[in-house]
């Protein structure tokens, strides 16, 4: 099983800069990519930013180009990060690591909030 913990999360307001960090560990060998997913309320959970470990890293229409995806490992745990820049008010959720596709196992997310 695959322990996620994310992390980075909080209020900024509308053009402000978050960075998100997550670490993935325990069975974490079979994991060829890595995303970040966010669930806005009464929305469904979405995937935001993949990527494997070539490099080659996908993005949700509505953050291209404002969110950057990074991961970095050890033999202990897989390292993702968000950089999220010139946030807007609808970037607004919760947000969760996972691998790409997602494990059965979610963390617990970080709030982000973006005020107008």
């Amino acid at each position: 099983q695959v322990q996620l913990v994310e992390s980075g999360g909080g209020l900024v307001q509308a053009g402000g800069s978050l960075r998100l960090s997550c670490v993935a560990s325990g069975s974490i060998f079979s994991i060829n990519a890595m995303g970040w997913y966010r669930q806005a309320p009464g929305k469904q959970r979405e995937l935001v930013a993949s990527i494997n470990w070539g490099g080659s890293t996908n993005y949700a229409d509505s953050v291209k180009g404002r969110f950057t995806i990074s991961i970095s490992r050890n033999n202990a745990k897989n390292t993702a990060y968000l950089q999220m820049n010139s946030l807007k008010p609808e970037d607004t959720a919760v947000y969760y690591c996972n691998a790409h596709p997602p494990r059965r196992t979610w963390g617990q997310g970080t709030q982000v909030t973006v005020s107008s």
